[in-house]
């Protein structure tokens, strides 16, 4: 899939920087409290690109906003490949994140529109997608940091991005604009099922904002050996290329709200081994089951907002549950690494398993009579348009 090539380019270079934050530290004498205000800044500018452009791709711009978002992406990677300050680093991160903000919900709109009927085998596809390209990053750094230096991969990446514009280019996309596609999705939260859907995406958020500010960080500090730090993301990421399609296809037929909350509250178990287990094998041989788990259950939130949204309305629906998810794995980020950095490593990790578990729990709860929904029978997408509109 031609947009699943996309968003794998785009999602590797964040697998860089998240491989390569040891690195800064280390080379650059940049804190971890800072580095997880680096890891934070990003989610927090596509949190802002996600809620205030991401409608514009259901007003007929979801191909051009695609392109800007990469143009985006390769000016925040060059960035990134030459910073040495913590200033330099927030700002390439930052451009990054609306780069990835913008061209993430436009994607998913053309997908969602594009195939209904294979609305979660397709988001699945796009889930593989992302974690394959996340799990290039890691791959790219442990071949080429050692020999050609830490802007490599960065630039690397970066000139993908380039060359993907002459992808979307070559997409035919059907672009149709709505008179009520130009509001901004907040007013979406009044449909409980979305509401329920936001919530099962924040959740998963706060385990990847603590996840991605912590794993290298620990490893290092139990030494560990490199590899096991870069290899270790492509082991836990791994069963997502072949098992995410397969997740998604269970959540739009058992149903995403009885998949999602199950999954996360095995995820928060798992969350919270991180924070005891003794060494770096061990950890590295939970982390591969924690990743099948995750495979099949974390596309349940995507596969319900596009349940639950009405049709003229996909990009600024999936916009705003990333945006949620994105301000939240911010905020987690800096918060695991002022935890980790001030308490150690099971606290960090027993609060965001804590999250996790309100969470689910919320969202099971407000799930409500649409908990049972499936493909089969979903939640009449006009009902709610009406709900939100006060007409019901």
């Amino acid at each position: 899939m031609s947009l699943g090539a996309i968003m794998a380019v785009m999602a590797s270079g964040y697998g860089v920087m998240f491989t390569v934050l040891d690195d800064y530290r280390d080379r650059f004498g940049i804190s971890e409290s800072r580095l997880g205000m680096i890891v934070g800044i990003g989610f927090l500018s596509s949190f802002l690109a996600q809620i205030f452009l991401a409608p514009l791709a259901d007003r007929g711009y979801a191909k051009p906003i695609v392109v800007v978002g990469l143009l985006l992406n390769f000016s925040g990677l060059v960035m990134l490949s030459f910073g040495q300050t913590t200033v330099v680093l927030l700002i390439g991160r930052f451009v990054m994140g609306v780069g990835l903000g913008v061209a993430f919900p436009a994607i998913r709109r053309i997908v969602i529109l594009g195939d209904a009927d294979r609305l979660g085998d397709n988001l699945g596809l796009l889930l593989a997608a992302d974690v394959a390209g996340f799990a290039v990053g890691p791959l790219l750094s442990a071949l080429v940091v050692g020999p050609l230096g830490l802007p490599a991969p960065f630039l690397m990446i970066a000139t993908a991005s380039l060359l993907s514009i002459l992808i979307i280019g070559r997409i035919n996309v059907e672009e149709r604009a709505d008179a009520e596609s130009s509001k901004l999705a907040f007013d979406l939260l009044r449909i409980k099922p979305y509401a329920a859907a936001v919530c099962m995406g924040v959740a998963v958020f706060v385990m990847i904002g603590t996840f991605d500010a912590l794993w290298v960080l620990m490893l290092d500090d139990l030494d560990a050996s490199e590899w096991i730090a870069n290899v270790g993301i492509t082991l836990f990421v791994l069963p997502m290329i072949f098992l995410a399609e397969r997740g998604g296809r269970l959540a739009q037929r058992i149903g995403p709200f009885r998949v999602g909350p199950a999954g996360l509250i095995i995820g928060a178990v798992y969350m919270l081994m991180y924070g005891l287990l003794p060494s770096a094998l061990v950890m590295l041989g939970v982390g591969m089951l924690h990743g099948v788990t995750d495979s099949l259950t974390v596309s349940s939130s995507a596969v319900a907002v596009g349940m639950v949204t009405p049709e003229d309305r996909h990009a600024g629906g999936q916009g705003l549950l990333g945006g949620i998810q994105t301000l939240s794995a911010g905020a987690i980020a800096v918060v695991a690494g002022f935890l980790y950095e001030s308490y150690g490593r099971f606290p960090a990790y027993a609060v965001c398993a804590i999250i996790m578990v309100a969470l689910s729990v919320t969202a099971f709860i407000l799930s409500g009579s649409q908990r049972s929904a499936t493909s089969d029978d979903p939640v009449d997408v006009n009902d709610s348009a009406n709900a939100v509109t006060g007409h019901a």
